[in-house]
């Protein structure tokens, strides 16, 4: 699914790493389980870490039964299943698959289009969950990485770019025959705040979800204090951070130029697609990282404010209540939306 890269670095142990390394797992997902004391609690802090996605996920939960993450991580398998554009009978390759048809669905695979539906309306179009043709021309990371699609081939898939034809109700979805859909753009979200309801439901108080940078804090840290999210800087090869928020119980996701994509020509050709032409969207913006409540959120604001650009993404934000947003330019100028006056601190490299 999709993307995202943001460093989630602990209070206290900015300069010995992150809260959520990557270890190894196998290709099927499963986790290698770390543990760690929590004096504070006397519980232990656990790990997990595979592969769902498309991507790297890590969950961390102060708990003594490891049984929990485990469950969890059979979940994340759950939801890779359900809504994997590639995997045949998932409810996503169905619609895909339907041939202009009614397809039935999930309530979860229903919530998430409504959701993306949503946030069509409220962007004019700048996010749309039918971009998926000219997704499909595109290779950010494969054999074929660097190569331009054919222009009159993308035209022609962005002809088909247009989420008033996606039709939800009661009895499933249904696209005109042609038209596919992708909800890498928002599932993640929707997938990381249901994990953390799983978890939550299951006794957990205190822990972090990154997955594959859509992290979402648990409450605060065992000792009562906020959790320190560090800002990836976009020019660094190593992941180090520009600034960095305290966050309690609150969901930050990241939408960049940085994390997929190629130059060529001098022209930096990045995952986030224009909607109306199918090219990627050129802007002053380098990278974009919207805070609040849920990932749900935070997920489908951080593509569609990056499409936005900065003049216009920022009175956007403005306008919403509990959302806040830090924006990092292509010269490396640093801003952020009010809210953040007193939270954000800007690193010595920012």
């Amino acid at each position: 699914m999709k993307h995202r890269t943001i460093a989630a670095v602990l209070a206290g142990v900015l300069a010995a790493g992150l809260l959520t390394g990557c270890q190894p797992q196998s290709a099927e997902g499963s986790a290698a389980p770390t543990t760690s004391p929590a004096v504070e609690t006397g519980l232990s802090k656990q790990s997990r870490v595979g592969f769902f996605f498309d991507t790297v996920i890590t969950i961390e939960a102060y708990t003594n039964d490891e049984s929990i993450l485990d469950d969890a991580i059979a979940e994340c398998q759950r939801y890779d299943d359900l809504l994997s554009k590639t995997k045949e009978g998932s409810d996503v390759w169905k619609i895909n698959h339907a041939g202009g048809e009614r397809v039935a669905v999930s309530q979860d695979t229903r919530d998430i289009i409504e959701k993306a539906l949503e946030y069509s309306r409220l962007s004019d179009g700048k996010f749309d969950i039918t971009i998926e043709p000219c997704v499909a021309l595109w290779d950010f990371t494969g054999d074929n990485m660097g190569v331009l699609p054919d222009e009159a081939e993308l035209a022609e898939a962005a002809s088909h770019v247009d989420y008033t034809k996606v039709d939800v109700n009661d009895e499933g979805v249904q696209l005109p025959a042609g038209e596919t859909i992708d909800l890498g753009a928002i599932a993640k979200g929707y997938i990381t705040d249901r994990i953390k309801d799983f978890l939550e439901d299951r006794g957990i108080t205190c822990g972090m979800l990154n997955f594959g940078g859509n992290v979402l804090a648990i409450g605060s840290k065992p000792d009562g204090s906020d959790w320190n999210i560090g800002i990836q800087d976009p020019d660094s090869t190593t992941g180090e951070s520009i600034a960095v928020v305290p966050v309690s119980d609150s969901a930050v996701v990241t939408s960049g130029i940085y994390e997929r994509g190629f130059d060529l020509d001098g022209v930096r050709y990045h995952h986030i697609l224009d909607t109306s032409t199918g090219w990627p969207v050129q802007n002053e913006l380098a990278g974009i990282t919207i805070f609040t409540s849920d990932a749900f959120d935070a997920d489908a604001l951080s593509t569609t404010v990056f499409a936005m650009g900065l003049e216009d993404g920022t009175a956007f934000v403005e306008s919403l209540d509990g959302v806040e947003a830090v924006f990092i330019t292509r010269d490396e100028q640093v801003s952020w939306t009010s809210g953040l006056n007193d939270r954000l601190t800007l690193l010595n490299n920012g």
